[in-house]
């Protein structure tokens, strides 16, 4: 323990298994999060600057978003104020072997659809398949799995 730190009970604080992206969208919040639940199959869940009270912005815009329900998390909000909107470089969106190869093959498609292929899903020299997609949304993603596990 460093001298002058209080001690942190840590069974008090909540498990954190990741962390979480949280993705702030120049007005396509809700496009996009439905986008993404029909890529993933999960459910969406929206609150708006309206539901909350907020005036720093238009009241449809999307204050807080998530995907639930589903093998994927992600926030997202329409970006309002003086926040920035998502550009995304030097850093990618990894699912490698978070699902099974035909289940990430179809993944990939779809994130491509609209989007940019990078990267084409194929076989690499030291035996794992993998891809990089940019989104139409502009968030870039990492898909891949190893060539021993099976469909």
């Amino acid at each position: 323990m460093f001298r002058g730190v209080d001690t942190v009970d840590r069974t008090t604080l909540p498990h954190m298994t990741a962390p979480v992206p949280y993705v702030f969208l120049p007005g396509t919040a809700r496009e996009a999060l439905h986008f993404y639940a029909g890529v993933f199959g999960c459910s969406v869940q929206l609150h708006t600057l309206g539901d909350f009270g907020r005036t720093d912005g238009p009241p449809e815009a999307i204050a807080h978003g998530v995907l639930s329900d589903g093998p994927i998390t992600l926030y997202a909000a329409d970006a309002t104020g003086d926040q920035r909107a998502l550009r995304c470089e030097g850093m990618l969106l990894s699912l490698l072997g978070t699902a099974p190869p035909d289940t990430l093959r179809e993944w990939f498609q779809k994130l491509a659809e609209g989007g940019q292929v990078v990267d084409d899903l194929q076989g690499r020299s030291w035996g794992a398949t993998d891809g990089q997609v940019i989104d139409r949304y502009g968030v870039q993603w990492l898909i891949g799995y190893e060539a021993d596990e099976t469909s």
